[in-house]
């Protein structure tokens, strides 16, 4: 959160502080500010460069302040006690990543995103994608696409809730859990339990959901409300995508505009 990047776009080389770089504007009096920022919860580590050490691959963002977002994996060692990068790589515009691994000195990502004849906004593309470190960069040495999203790809998964917005966690008790299964959602809403339907809208991510329809049981008040507000959250669904392994259902617009996010986990077996 710290460190020192380069290559990062036009931006030239960025020292990040608290995991953020800001810019200076790219006219006098422009809104529009260079930004780059590290993604928190994005961090694997293994061998990347085969010497036998060690390193981390950490994420980074980079904006010019309009609706692109460009990514970028960077491969991060230490010398003389200084964290420093020796590799970076471009994924690209709004490349959403569903999962991430090394396998052997190779980073490979599970991604989310636009395909050939999609909108920036609206990706549809599912696909893996393989990088290796040559001569300081993380180079793409594979592309396998796998399918095109669709409620589908939620499916078989059990989606506990982890934040009721991007700076507010979620309870850990009572646990929120969502399942998606052939047109329908079901899960626990802290206190009772909930069903309704689940429909894609004119794009692959754009998603609705309900009415919902729950049990009645009573519980205390403030469980009460966290379940109404859960609720009342997902019934105004309108789009998912992935965030570094997790599920984001977006609703709302403008300043009423929210996210809740969702941790995936092997379903459990009753």
């Amino acid at each position: 959160a710290g460190a020192t990047f380069t290559g990062i776009e036009d931006a030239g080389p960025v020292t990040l502080r608290s995991g953020k770089w800001e810019g200076e504007p790219f006219e006098e009096g422009s809104a529009s500010i260079p930004t780059v920022w590290l993604t928190e919860d994005f961090y694997l580590t293994g061998d990347v460069d085969g010497d036998g050490v060690d390193e981390a691959v950490a994420h980074l963002t980079y904006s010019t302040g309009g609706s692109g977002n460009f990514g970028f994996l960077a491969v991060m060692s230490r010398d003389e006690g200084k964290i420093v990068q020796t590799a970076l790589g471009a994924l690209g515009d709004r490349v959403q990543i569903r999962n991430a691994r090394i396998e052997g000195a190779n980073v490979a990502l599970d991604v989310l995103q636009p395909g050939p004849q999609d909108g920036m906004c609206c990706p549809t593309e599912l696909a893996t994608r393989t990088f290796a470190q040559r001569n300081g960069q993380l180079v793409e040495t594979a592309t396998d696409v796998t399918g095109s999203a669709s409620l589908a790809t939620l499916e078989g998964t059990e989606w506990v809730l982890r934040k009721l917005a991007w700076d507010e966690d979620a309870p850990s008790e009572p646990e929120l859990t969502l399942r998606i299964d052939s047109g329908r959602v079901s899960g626990s809403s802290g206190c009772n339990s909930y069903s309704g339907s689940a429909e894609l809208g004119e794009t692959a991510t754009a998603l609705t959901i309900g009415p919902l329809m729950s049990t009645r049981k009573a519980c205390p008040p403030e469980i009460m409300n966290l379940e109404q507000r859960y609720t009342a959250a997902l019934q105004r669904a309108g789009n998912w995508g992935f965030r570094f392994r997790r599920l984001v259902i977006s609703y709302g617009e403008g300043e009423d505009f929210g996210s809740l996010v969702f941790e995936g986990r092997e379903p459990s077996v009753k």
